[in-house]
């Protein structure tokens, strides 16, 4: 079988499990906004517009990545972060699933970004820079309507006193109903970020989204990009078993210790549907990964292979440092 049978021939019966075509893509989607950020340009408009402000330059900016924890505690998957030439650090996160604890995973993300800002022995705090978190959400987590939802720390007994601890976390809302109250710009990139049906570019009036809108459309004719998307959908499907098997285990580890409080039962299916979604979650952020090391170095011929021997794929895993 050729490379190009091996990568599109699931395409039909992924088509009939609902799987998106890769040229149906928007930026809400994984994939697209993994391979789209990888332009400093289009990070540094996404973060001009999701807070309003002017970023003069990227200084330093790292794309998709594994944050491991210590040991034997969880990490986490940043989608992308960058520092301005002011120092100031942004975090960007695409969440398209609803949760219902995300305001509690801003808190680990914070204490996840923090920690490798500053060297063992240095005395004081002053060099945290400014930081943001940004979450580009595809629904109301707060129920209120608005496109942008900022949050820093205040004093409850004088809620004018800020605490000034330079953290800021924002909320973007694609389904947000304020038009009047923010930025054009902003409701526009909402609608872009979400969409793609608009056939033309002149469907946008903000010059930075017209140039995010070109650059998506010239990586849907990229025929490598197709290919690692259709790689990473395929090789999900064969993951998935394994996650399964997973959360079986946990499950019936966490149903066992907590069997005598809650009840086998709920114990096995909290551990199945925690297995299941960390399995399906750090696989898809480890073989995205390869997939850009492979593009990296030019070797997008091997990316048929991976999808189709597991073996190959380990292998590359191990020779990449993934």
């Amino acid at each position: 079988m050729n490379s190009e049978n091996a990568i599109h021939a699931p395409t039909k019966e992924k088509a009939e499990k609902g799987t998106r075509p890769f040229s149906e893509l928007c930026l809400m989607d994984n994939y697209m906004f993994g391979i789209a950020t990888r332009d400093i340009q289009t990070c540094k408009s996404i973060i001009e517009i999701a807070l309003g402000i002017h970023i003069k330059e990227i200084r330093w900016k790292e794309g998709e990545k594994e944050q491991p924890g210590p040991v034997g505690k969880r990490g986490v998957r940043l989608d992308f972060i960058v520092i301005d030439d002011e120092g100031r650090f942004f975090d960007v996160e695409m969440q398209r699933k609803r949760v219902k604890d995300l305001p509690r995973r801003t808190r680990f993300y914070k204490a996840r970004d923090d920690s490798p800002l500053l060297n063992q022995g240095e005395q004081g705090f002053e060099k945290l820079p400014e930081s943001y978190i940004i979450f580009i959400c595809d629904f109301d987590l707060f129920g209120l309507g608005k496109y942008r939802y900022t949050f820093r720390n205040h004093c409850e007994e004088a809620p004018e006193l800020v605490l000034r601890d330079g953290m800021s976390t924002v909320f973007l809302n694609t389904k947000g109903i304020n038009d009047m109250e923010v930025e054009p710009e902003l409701v526009e990139f909402m609608k872009f970020v979400r969409d793609n049906t608009c056939q033309d570019v002149s469907c946008y009036t903000d010059e930075r989204i017209r140039e995010m809108y070109q650059k998506v459309q010239d990586l849907k004719r990229i025929g490598a990009m197709e290919d690692g998307y259709m790689a990473s959908e395929w090789w999900l499907e064969d993951e998935r078993d394994e996650a399964r098997r997973e959360g079986h285990e946990q499950g019936f580890e966490q149903g066992h210790e907590q069997g005598l409080e809650q009840g086998l039962n709920q114990g096995l299916k909290q551990g199945l549907k925690q297995g299941l979604e960390q399995g399906l979650e750090q696989g898809e952020a480890r073989l995205s990964l390869l997939i850009v090391k492979l593009q990296e170095n030019d070797r997008e011929n091997e990316i048929a292979r991976v999808a189709a021997d597991v073996d190959y794929r380990k292998q590359l895993y191990d020779e990449f440092g993934l």
